[in-house]
């Protein structure tokens, strides 16, 4: 594979990805969990956004839009999505935990912790019990 040319306003784009008949809300979600995955997020808005417009309360493309900001460290907006999505199901784990990092990111310990601390107990996921106890401990030594 050839070098990239010596030019710095040069970006590499990752190519479309383009599923012939495809611009359902479903086939959005696979393709944004997809680009995710690959740590592409602003691809990723940009297959959400116009499937959001056509299903705007569809909680599945709500949540990939959440985790794709959290990967562009747009905290604000994370926090605004996940903290409705926790609204509307209490019982979203995924939602709940995120919106906990979400918190704990913006070194909100204290507001992070009982997000973090339901999230462990409905999954008892060791990720979620461990960010419990970091949370925790950064906020013992800051008392």
């Amino acid at each position: 594979m050839e070098n990239p040319p010596e030019n710095p306003d040069f970006e590499l784009v990752a190519p479309p990805v383009v599923f012939p008949g495809r611009t359902a809300p479903e086939s959005a979600y696979r393709v944004a969990h997809d680009l995710l995955a690959r740590r592409a997020p602003v691809e990723a808005l940009a297959v959400l956004e116009p499937a959001l417009a056509e299903d705007p309360r569809n909680t599945g493309l709500r949540s990939l839009r959440a985790w794709a900001y959290l990967i562009r460290v747009q905290l604000g907006r994370a926090e605004e999505e996940l903290t409705a999505l926790v609204e509307e199901d209490p019982s979203d784990v995924w939602a709940r935990h995120a919106l906990g990092r979400a918190l704990e990111r913006q070194s909100r310990h204290a507001e992070a912790l009982p997000h973090l601390r339901l999230a462990a107990a409905m999954s008892g996921d060791p990720v979620h019990e461990a960010a419990v106890r970091r949370v925790e401990a950064r906020i013992t030594a800051t008392d």
